[in-house]
């Protein structure tokens, strides 16, 4: 079972924090899955309530990447490093036109970045190794080799601009023709899937959505898959993209201090779903010095829906202020993001009570459904209610049918 807390401190001047008021609450926010299905989904939760909680005023979101970290891949770093004094050694010789021992420092270079996805955000210097050794390959006359180069650069950047300046016009050309070819059309699959679920995936850099995911119709070449989550280290990997499915199932490995509080928040769940928390909502709030906490509780359903538990609770007492549950049927039209947030505002507002709600919205229709004038009429701007009298005997004479709206 895994957990994702939030934590959010009130935004209060330094010195006032030692003695902050009485109004202003420490608030945790913690997801707690209850099975593999719906540890799959609590890091996009956490993201859901993460923006709810944000448009209360005095609250500050402490995200479980700021609590728990992700733990760096020291290889991967150590061989980044590696990757760029290399890099800039060879774009030395290379712009001197000293192209064999470029070629081999290249080769050296290029195996390097490989082995330090982890540790990369972008593909940044990278792409550019690739261009230069595609034009060292083009120099010595190995056109193929060459092409391939090209292959791999276009596949993890497809708009990459080569400099006109540093690059022979034959790499130019081969640069366009490769872009048009045959393999340049071919398209592949990456199926990634973590253990635990839920890790962010990045391709090239850009991020996709959460574990398990399939990365569907990429460019034949390299591609650079990077996954990341809450309390685990950093794990990434350069990936040969062909016409064939291709997998990437990497096992994340916690740190010591997420497993602590993991084991933690398997009694946390059991305490929230009762009428009043206990002993470990109570530690909860020692260790992390907070005030209140909203534990939301998921579960896969046997029909294929998700059940999601929201409770609003004093830490130090466990005293249960609002709790809603709700199930729903997946997120295919993007319907998930919008009822959490509906819930973790319902639990906050019937908690506090309605007057202790302050927004940051400055919609002059926050609040407001649309129909409040449906039954008026406007004569120059003005919209007046008009009492009808009934006439006939049809009940309906009169009603429009939104009178209760």
């Amino acid at each position: 079972m895994r957990f994702f807390p939030v934590l959010c401190a009130s935004l209060l001047p330094v010195a006032a924090l030692a003695a902050p008021p009485p109004s202003s609450q420490r608030i945790s926010a913690l997801v707690v899955p209850m099975d593999k299905g719906a540890e799959a989904q609590a890091l996009k939760l956490e993201g859901f309530i993460n923006e709810a909680l944000n448009e209360y005023q005095g609250f500050t979101v402490k995200t479980s990447d700021e609590l728990f970290g992700i733990a760096v891949d020291e290889d991967a770093a150590a061989s980044l490093k590696r990757a760029q004094t290399g890099f800039a050694e060879s774009k030395a010789d290379f712009d001197n036109r000293q192209y064999e021992p470029a070629e081999r420092k290249l080769r050296a270079t290029l195996k390097e970045f490989d082995k330090s996805v982890a540790a990369m955000k972008t593909c940044g210097n990278l792409c550019e190794a690739w261009a230069m050794y595609g034009a060292v390959l083009q120099s010595r006359g190995d056109s193929e080799e060459a092409k391939l180069a090209v292959l791999n650069l276009l596949a993890l950047s497809p708009s990459f601009e080569v400099d006109r300046k540093r690059y022979p016009q034959d790499f130019l050309s081969l640069k366009a023709q490769v872009a048009i070819s045959r393999n340049a059309q071919l398209r592949g699959n990456i199926v990634v899937k973590t253990k635990p679920a839920g890790a962010r995936v990045y391709l090239n850099g850009e991020f996709q959505g959460y574990s398990p995911l399939t990365l569907q119709t990429l460019p034949i070449g390299k591609a650079m898959v990077k996954v990341e989550k809450p309390g685990f280290r950093q794990v990434g990997q350069m990936i040969e993209v062909t016409p064939d499915d291709s997998e990437f199932t990497p096992e994340l490995i916690a740190s010591s201090g997420f497993k602590a509080f993991d084991a933690l928040m398997d009694r946390l769940a059991a305490e929230a779903l009762k009428d009043k928390g206990g002993s470990t909502m109570a530690s909860v709030s020692k260790s992390l010095g907070l005030d209140r906490g909203i534990v939301a509780v998921v579960k896969e359903l046997e029909s294929g829906g998700t059940e999601l538990t929201i409770g609003y609770y004093e830490l130090k007492t466990g005293k249960r202020l609002a709790i809603k549950r709700t199930t729903m049927q997946g997120d295919e039209f993007g319907e998930m993001k919008g009822e959490v947030q509906r819930m973790v505002t319902w639990v906050i507002n019937n908690g506090d009570g309605p007057s202790d709600k302050v927004t940051r919205s400055a919609d002059p229709l926050d609040n407001r459904a649309g129909t409040e004038d449906w039954n008026g009429e406007d004569r120059g701007g003005r919209t007046q209610n008009r009492d009808k009298k009934k006439g006939g005997k049809d009940p309906l004479d009169g009603v429009n049918g939104t009178e209760d709206w």
